[in-house]
């Protein structure tokens, strides 16, 4: 089967797709024929190198973490879905490997209906994350919520899932992504210096929590929230030096100790109320752009420009 993978670090030129021997579900595990797979923005900086330090990788690293696709496998133990189901899932963090014809996945849904196959296969890991510190924050109806990095892969999820937990939302992003934050359900504004005095003017009596997408301004994220405990942020790896949460899903045994925090549980209970608010029409996945998978190196490209609203995806 054909899958994604880099064999060295390097700029997008070095992800390429390989021919590879295609894996099959173990206990507790689904296969799928893959139809669309997730670019990771953390994969793309662990190919650049800029995270050589604190995520050590064995090469090949096969990339992609979520995807949607038809099962085609069911292993030991599964019940609940059978072959020929449309889902959307994740790997493990361990295996990833999704960016391929067939995947793995070790945690799913099913793929809801008014999504489409795009929209499914970048879902996964967006939907995890932003559940993962919205959990940790115990953000719930009432609450004001700072979401840095609004309009990104993660953010769009965020916003979507805070506003249907019944909190109120302000989401910075570049101003020509501010109709896409309302459309979501939040309250734009700009990043950059003077936000304090812009969240204040949005949210008189202050935010309840801060959620970072985008990394480089605990200072000013921490005197908007008031308390360092307020803020997560799942982008800066100097979070420890402020007594700001980092949280990942990254196996303990390596990247957790070389980041200065523990691995936080997965929140796959999102995958569920996902397919419930997309259900009801309150959840929608923005996809930036999708590339054939042979093209993966210019998806890449694009997720390393940071200015794609949105979800990359592959097109297997």
């Amino acid at each position: 089967m054909r899958a994604v993978q880099f064999t060295e670090y390097g700029p997008p030129g070095v992800v390429h797709v390989a021919d590879v021997e295609a894996p099959h579900a173990g206990p507790g595990e689904i296969r799928v024929a893959v139809r669309v797979s997730g670019v990771a923005s953390g994969e793309v900086r662990i190919r650049s190198g800029a995270l050589r330090e604190v995520v050590p990788v064995t090469f090949p690293f096969r990339t992609g973490f979520d995807a949607a696709g038809v099962v085609d496998e069911v292993g030991a133990g599964v019940t609940g879905v059978g072959v020929g189901d449309e889902v959307f899932g994740m790997t493990t963090t361990a295996m990833r490997g999704a960016n391929a014809d067939f995947a793995i996945l070790a945690a799913w849904a099913p793929k809801p209906a008014a999504w489409s196959w795009e929209e499914a296969g970048g879902a996964a890991g967006s939907v995890e994350t932003a559940t993962r510190v919205l959990d940790r924050l115990a953000v719930r109806a009432g609450h004001t919520v700072l979401i840095q990095g609004a309009a990104g892969a993660v953010g769009t999820i965020a916003v979507q899932l805070a506003v249907g937990r019944g909190a109120t939302v302000i989401g910075t992003a570049s101003e020509h992504n501010h109709d896409i934050l309302r459309a979501l359900g939040a309250e734009p504004t700009t990043y950059g210096a003077g936000l304090a005095e812009r969240v204040r003017v949005l949210a008189p009596a202050g935010v309840d929590a801060v959620f970072d997408c985008a990394g480089g301004s605990l200072p000013d994220l921490i005197a908007i929230a008031g308390d360092p405990a307020r803020v997560v942020t799942i982008a800066d790896l100097t979070a420890a030096a402020y007594g700001v949460h980092l949280s990942h899903g990254a196996p303990s045994d390596n990247t957790g100790a070389a980041v200065g925090a523990g691995a936080d549980p997965l929140a796959v209970h999102g995958l569920a109320i996902a397919v419930t608010l997309a259900g009801e029409g309150r959840l929608r996945v923005p996809v930036a752009a999708a590339f054939p998978l042979a093209e993966a190196a210019a998806a890449h490209e694009l997720s390393e420009s940071r200015h794609a609203p949105g979800k990359i995806v592959l097109v297997s």
